[in-house]
């Protein structure tokens, strides 16, 4: 048998009409609902999901709007909460940028949240080279390149970059 969250849609429906839609949208509402205890998710990230598990496309977007009505979804509070996990881990505001892009923030959201001129970025890019690559700045050309590109590929802009193997 299997467990009960891959419990397919027909497996959970009542067979007449209007208590078939019912238990339908219950049943929508139950899984979003449990896919937020686990962690925040943006509103297009969670409608992905929710239409994965074959769910009718307009029923997924009514019970999606009606949590985000109700608060218990929001893009904002997804997009907070991203930029302070992902910058803890070292990465640069364009990483982070183009991962809100990706799961359907809004671009509005993303600058309330994330400026990339804001100088902890400098502080993130300096803690993430240190860590790599210890105190010592880079003895050569190659070294510096190496640096560099580990910087950048984090999603460290060119010029935040630039300053953290000077500053060496």
């Amino acid at each position: 048998m299997r467990p009960a969250e891959d419990t397919a849609v027909a497996d959970v429906l009542p067979p007449e009409g209007e208590t078939r839609f019912k238990a339908l949208r219950k049943a929508v509402r139950k899984k979003a609902l449990d896919l937020l205890m686990r962690r925040e998710h943006s509103l297009s990230e969670l409608m992905k999901k929710l239409r994965n598990k074959e769910y009718p496309a307009d029923l997924v977007d009514e019970v999606v709007a009606q949590l985000a009505d109700e608060g218990l979804v929001s893009d904002a509070r997804f997009t907070e909460a991203f930029v302070r996990y992902r910058a803890n881990q070292g990465q640069g505001p364009q990483r982070i940028q183009a991962e809100l892009r990706q799961r359907g923030v809004d671009e509005k959201i993303q600058s309330a949240y994330l400026d990339a001129g804001d100088p902890q970025w400098l502080e993130r890019a300096a803690q993430a080279r240190c860590k790599r690559f210890g105190e010592a700045p880079p003895e050569d050309f190659k070294e510096r390149a190496r640096q560099a590109r580990f910087l950048q590929y984090r999603g460290f802009t060119t010029e935040q970059v630039r300053q953290v193997l000077d500053d060496d």
